[in-house]
């Protein structure tokens, strides 16, 4: 019987973040960003038929938190609202806030949870030497994923470095 052989090897890498990103709309710049500056100088690409952009949103998500405070500022109960696209975080969370129905039936005051927001963008990289890679932005983190050539890690760290909210 015939044995397997490693063909690839590909590499995950994390930066933690010393600071959260403090908000959705910081978020959502470092990633407008990428998408129209292309740091990591990736070229666009094909695959069965289909052209892809050098760098392209393959999934994004936000989550808005929401505490309801009593007269004395306890909290009495939470809600969350997921979205698919910063305009529908922004939507759902105005929504949820000035909702007075569910501050009725939950029993005090809509109040933002800012820093229990949550805010991921997986960005799909194809680099000029045909590797097609992933990055992760998170609102803690930045993943480099299913990479071999550590000239990706250098380009991706390298320009992280120069971003203040990704220190």
């Amino acid at each position: 019987m015939a044995d397997f052989t490693l063909s690839t090897t590909n590499k995950t890498s994390v930066r933690k973040l010393s600071v959260p990103i403090a908000d959705a709309a910081t978020f959502d710049g470092i990633v407008q960003d990428i998408l129209t500056n292309n740091p990591w100088g990736c070229t666009p690409w094909e695959s069965a038929g289909e052209s892809h952009a050098a760098v392209e949103k393959a999934s994004e998500a936000y989550t808005a938190r929401i505490v309801y405070e009593d007269g004395v500022g306890k909290v009495v109960g939470t809600a969350s609202a997921r979205a698919p696209t910063l305009a529908g975080f922004t939507a759902a969370k105005t929504e949820v806030l000035n909702n007075a129905a569910l501050e009725t039936a939950i029993g005090g005051s809509a109040v933002a949870d800012p820093d229990r927001e949550a805010y991921a963008c997986r960005l799909r990289c194809h680099d000029p030497d045909g590797e097609v890679y992933s990055v992760t932005l998170t609102r803690t983190s930045v993943r480099i994923s299913s990479y071999e050539d550590d000239a990706v890690l250098a380009a991706v760290e390298t320009w992280a470095d120069g971003v203040p909210a990704l220190a």
